[in-house]
């Protein structure tokens, strides 16, 4: 198929979009997406566990995560990081992929150097003016989400390659406050993402989380077609669930402690 599109994944975070990205990236026609707009020029870093916590001031939330890391700053200036980007995420076919969740929209608007402060804009800018294809991926229910976040950004492993989080190993400890505070921000993350498709006129592929893990190569492949390549080259699965038991325990426990402190679910 000879069309090429640039896309952007809109997303929250744990919420199945590695998934789909490393998936089209198997595919070797679109592009090498990555979560090119997570990292603070402050620092070069994604936000860090604390940082999620901004505000918070239970100690028995804190004491379980790592003290931040100022990093180093990047120096990079607007054109410059532009050019990374786009050289970074393209494939040989000139296909572009790059992920967004919404937490990283300031920060791509002012790295964009875009003076009105839209977002579209900012993601305009980067492609000449010209709007991507907009894949928006979301999960259904946002108390598996929240906990697989809080694991996250207790033990720092975001891709379970070891097989440290399936088989529990890796030290995380339940805490209802700290996956209650995960939740509220997921939860306003995908408010924000329907908000703001709607404000813009925007109609994006559409992408479940539930549907993803059933059948990510069929998944992957409507997104394929969406982006004007050829679906049958959706691969098998590159990752593999990082959700056990313990997962499911903490789930059912904190639904109960939900219901009973008026906790978002």
């Amino acid at each position: 198929m000879s069309d090429v599109s640039n896309y952007l994944v809109c997303a929250s975070q744990r919420s199945g979009s590695t998934l789909l990205v490393e998936s089209l990236a198997a595919s070797g026609v679109a592009g090498k997406p990555q979560e090119f707009f997570q990292y603070f020029a402050s620092s070069s870093q994604a936000p860090q566990p604390r940082e999620w916590f901004a505000g918070v001031a239970d100690p028995e939330i804190l004491d379980l995560l790592a003290e931040v890391d100022p990093g180093v700053v990047d120096v990079r200036d607007s054109d410059e990081w532009k050019a990374d980007i786009l050289d970074q995420g393209r494939s040989p076919n000139g296909v572009w992929g790059g992920k967004l969740m919404w937490n990283q929209t300031p920060l791509l608007i002012a790295r964009s150097r875009v003076g009105s402060g839209s977002l579209r804009t900012a993601i305009r800018s980067l492609f000449a003016g010209d709007d991507p294809v907009y894949v928006h991926v979301y999960r259904e229910d946002v108390v598996p989400q929240a906990i697989s976040m809080w694991r996250a950004v207790q033990t720092r492993i975001w891709r379970d390659e070891d097989g440290i989080h399936s088989a529990g190993e890796d030290g995380a400890v339940y805490h209802a406050g700290g996956i209650a505070h995960l939740a509220e921000i997921l939860l306003e993350q995908d408010r924000n993402w329907r908000r703001w498709f709607d404000s813009e006129g925007i109609e994006p592929v559409e992408v479940g989380f539930t549907d993803l893990v059933q059948n990510p190569t069929r998944t992957t492949a409507r997104v394929l077609e969406a982006i004007g390549q050829d679906p049958d080259l959706a691969p098998p699965p590159p990752l593999k669930p990082q959700s056990n038991a313990r997962s499911k325990d903490w789930a059912q426990r904190y639904r109960h402690d939900a219901e009973r402190n008026g906790l978002p679910r």
